[in-house]
């Protein structure tokens, strides 16, 4: 089995359990494959999870670049609705999980920090033609959504904040429509 097939299928083994305190042998068994191969083909557990979170990031990018027939207004609130699916949140999970570790000086999943901006910032029309410093500010917004729809659970409250920020970002003809 190759790299790229063990990934989807930890990737699809985690989006059902969750990825939680799961040993790495655990990981290999909910995927079908044994903890050598993943140890094989990613190093360790952080490893692997660090190789989930950029996946995963490169899944979304894929995705909100195929909403760039949209106007700006419908992108935004389009890829919100995709981001905000309660499907996504074990990987989001991980994310910020990984994230604030790797801030914290933990070698094993510090090269999560690699690209985690500037990959979604490469890409001029990631976020329908913004400014660099604009797109930046986007990329930051989202996250702190998502991490407050993580933290709180109030659907409604950061819905309404991501709307009252694309208001700001790309005013429209009136209200946008509920993502």
């Amino acid at each position: 089995m190759s790299r790229a097939d063990l990934l989807d299928r930890v990737i699809a083994y985690l989006a059902d359990a969750g990825v939680g305190d799961r040993s790495l042998r655990q990981i290999a068994a909910g995927a079908g494959t044994s903890h050598r191969m993943l140890i094989y083909h990613f190093g360790t557990r952080d490893g692997l999870l660090v190789e989930v979170v950029r996946a995963v990031e490169e899944r979304q990018r894929v995705a909100l670049a195929a909403l760039r027939s949209r106007t700006p207004r419908e992108m935004a609130l389009e890829f919100w609705h995709r981001l905000a699916d309660p499907a996504l949140a074990p990987y989001e999970r991980l994310f910020f999980e990984l994230y604030g570790a790797a801030l914290g000086g933990q070698e094993s999943v510090a090269p999560v920090l690699e690209g985690i901006v500037t990959s979604w910032l490469a890409d001029e029309s990631m976020f329908a033609g913004l400014p660099l410093a604009q797109a930046r500010m986007a990329l930051a917004f989202s996250r702190g959504a998502l991490l407050d729809l993580l933290a709180t659970g109030d659907r409604d409250g950061v819905d309404a904040a991501v709307r009252a920020f694309i208001d700001l970002v790309w005013p429209g003809s009136g209200p946008p429509e509920e993502p």
